[in-house]
């Protein structure tokens, strides 16, 4: 929810009360999914950015597949309009939501040159840009693991400076990471996506 619209119910409850309670009974026989992707359809023809973002992640977790929304986009595209769904694109693309990158949607996915394997030592973090992308490696005794700096939960990017130690805390909604086990300790529920990756002339490689 907005803060606004957090405002508007806290100084206006009586009026406000009412329009939730529409909503509410309007998608009653809707299960989660088909609600929030019509939400994602409302927000996109409304051009609000952070509903978009909310109820696209939404849509997510209540099992809406990349394919689906895009479908829900196109399908669309009477009411829409194809400038509306390229506005929407843009903020998929900016959001680098891994559900949607174009090799799990047919195109191929490939191997990057990350950093060379010997800069990161055993219980180091360090944080990485690679083709576009940023990154957190992290060294065990045993191996290395390759996390995307998005977190989980609205897929903000999360920075360097949120490290400390092994703990990596998004600056958005706290949500903190172990960065050693890439599970969420604090607030979510829900671990940082983790690369594949290999070591090839002492050079680490990440694929996605």
């Amino acid at each position: 929810m907005s803060d606004a619209l957090g405002y508007l119910i806290k100084v206006r409850p009586n009026a406000m009360a009412p329009y939730f309670k529409f909503l509410k009974e309007a998608g009653r026989h809707l299960d989660p999914k088909t609600r929030n992707l019509i939400s994602v359809i409302t927000k996109v023809h409304a051009q609000t950015e952070n509903g978009f973002r909310q109820y696209l992640v939404r849509a997510l977790r209540e099992g809406a597949s990349a394919d689906e929304i895009l479908d829900a986009l196109l399908m669309a595209f009477p009411a829409l309009g194809l400038a509306k769904i390229v506005w929407a694109t843009d903020l998929l693309l900016e959001m680098d939501i891994p559900e949607f990158r174009p090799a799990l949607l047919g195109a191929p996915e490939q191997w990057h040159d990350v950093m060379a394997a010997g800069e990161a030592k055993p219980g180091e973090a360090l944080h990485r840009e690679c083709d576009g992308r940023r990154l957190f490696v992290y060294r065990t005794d045993e191996e290395l693991r390759v996390y995307d700096s998005r977190c989980p939960h609205q897929v903000t990017d999360i920075p360097h400076l949120a490290l400390e130690g092994t703990r990596l805390t998004c600056p958005k909604h706290h949500w903190a990471f172990d960065i050693g086990s890439g599970q969420c300790i604090e607030k979510g529920d829900r671990p940082l996506t983790r690369f594949e990756h290999k070591v090839e002339n002492n050079r680490l490689l990440a694929y996605w």
